[in-house]
């Protein structure tokens, strides 16, 4: 069966998704080497030991993600982070710096590594350097390949593969992309936030409601419709004699319908999006999924998505997976 990856942002998101059926769940710390870095969310040492017992309890595994780019002169803080997850019983690391990736591969050889979707490795021979040189066993593939693309990828390499199927999408090279830094001051690659509701503004403005970031205006909608969150790639922009969504639409990912599609092409694990959501989403979310995978598993048709309600925008797109660009 295709393994199932299941976000929590939080201890009680985390418990949900272990009931609902997750076959393994990612977290991260409260710090800056997670890269969902916001207040309320993550956990701390003792939280993290408590989860790991209750998702192995129940026959479920923890990865932790460290998945930030370390600060010069700071890398203790990440170090640590490491070593911590490693004696919290954690099953694996997800890294993205070139420089943790050898740290913990010298100094703790027996935690699995796997490899952020932060790293952008999109190609055999980044994905076969990063194995052979820090022995990395799974990697997260970033939100631009298509089925076709992630088919002969895995006919070239030999660890295992992780594709995300529902939730925020990045149509950006993920580690790459500086539009929030530009915007905000904040990066999701060392800071761990992306487009940071603490930089968001709404005014009315006349007729509409415009919706703004940093200070820059992303999106303008009558004040009756529903008003986008303003995240920068999914932003209203002008190029040529176009004005729209250039890069891709405000909604959320959904591709479950591709599942069939994915496991021929030889995925092993399917990633959902979410650590900032509340247990509920997280269950009702982890619960469809689990329905879907073990259809696959049986042969059965997949069952009808659900989760429209869910998300952004109440509209879903496949992204990249099947998809000709603008």
């Amino acid at each position: 069966m295709m393994e199932l990856v299941c976000p929590a942002g939080t201890p009680a998101a985390l418990r949900a998704a272990v009931t609902a059926g997750a076959h393994t769940v990612y977290c991260g710390f409260a710090d800056e080497t997670n890269a969902r870095n916001f207040p309320g969310l993550n956990f701390s040492r003792d939280d993290l030991a408590e989860a790991v017992r209750f998702a192995h309890d129940r026959g479920s595994k923890v990865l932790v993600a460290i998945n930030t780019f370390p600060r010069a002169g700071a890398e203790p803080l990440w170090h640590a982070a490491v070593r911590d997850a490693e004696i919290c019983g954690a099953d694996a690391v997800i890294l993205a710096d070139l420089g943790l990736l050898a740290h913990t591969a010298e100094h703790h050889p027996d935690l699995r590594r796997h490899l952020s979707v932060q790293a952008a490795a999109a190609n055999p021979d980044a994905i076969n350097f990063y194995a052979e040189t820090f022995g990395v066993r799974r990697v997260v593939l970033p939100r631009v390949l298509t089925v076709a693309e992630i088919a002969a990828i895995n006919r070239e390499i030999d660890v295992e593969t992780e594709v995300f199927v529902f939730g925020g999408l990045c149509v950006m090279a993920e580690g790459r992309c500086s539009l929030s830094s530009y915007a905000t001051g904040q990066s999701p690659n060392m800071n761990g936030v992306c487009s940071p509701a603490s930089h968001v503004v709404y005014a009315e403005e006349g007729d509409e409601l415009a919706a703004r970031l940093g200070g820059y205006t992303i999106h303008r909608t009558p004040k009756e419709a529903p008003a986008p969150y303003p995240t920068l790639c999914k932003g209203c922009f002008t190029s040529g004699a176009q004005t729209g969504h250039i890069f891709e639409d405000p909604v959320s990912l959904d591709a479950t319908d591709l599942i069939p599609q994915l496991d021929k092409a030889g995925v092993t694990a399917l990633k959902i999006e979410g650590r900032q959501r509340s247990r509920a989403y997280v269950a009702q979310v982890v619960r469809a999924f689990r329905t879907a995978v073990e259809a696959q598993e049986a042969g059965a048709p997949l069952p009808k998505s659900t989760l429209a309600k869910l998300t952004e925008g109440q509209a879903a797109t496949t992204g990249a997976y099947a998809k000709t660009w603008r």
